[in-house]
């Protein structure tokens, strides 16, 4: 996987080169993550006064309105940190927007100030799926997606 991910992640910078519109950005970068990993669901959730509001997703259909500090989503915001979570199920407070979803990595995209701006959810089928090849790999797509549209 490394090498395909190295790929991608090349493919995604090519893409993005002198691309401003932040749906577009976002939509793209969900779908090559989408289509690079193949997990059930990857998309964006960005920042809206006190909440994460749904962005361009990949999958099943999603919660659109997450507060900030709640779910995994909202306290990787709120910690200004990568979350990965083995079992969304024993997450406290993990908002169950598909009972399909086994484990999650959340993470944060910041702008030029250090402010996070939106976070990229990837949710898998199975319990413990992401390695740290896969956390890698998200982190770097999301810190490319974020210095294309906030920085």
């Amino acid at each position: 996987m490394k090498e395909q991910y190295s790929l991608a992640l090349k493919q995604l910078t090519a893409l993005l080169q002198d691309e401003h519109h932040e749906m577009g950005v976002l939509a793209n970068a969900a779908a090559l993550i989408k289509e690079t990993t193949g997990y059930f669901w990857v998309g964006f959730y960005v920042v809206q006064s006190d909440e994460l509001l749904l962005g361009p997703f990949q999958g099943a259909v999603a919660c659109m309105h997450i507060p900030f500090g709640k779910g995994v989503c909202g306290t990787a915001w709120k910690e200004r940190r990568t979350l990965v979570v083995d079992d969304v199920h024993q997450f406290p407070g993990h908002i169950a927007c598909s009972s399909l979803s086994q484990s999650e990595v959340v993470v944060p995209l910041f702008d030029g100030d250090g402010q996070v701006r939106a976070v990229l959810d990837i949710d898998s089928t199975k319990p413990a799926d992401f390695d740290t090849d896969d956390v890698a790999f998200l982190e770097s797509a999301a810190a490319i997606v974020g210095n294309v549209m906030y920085k």
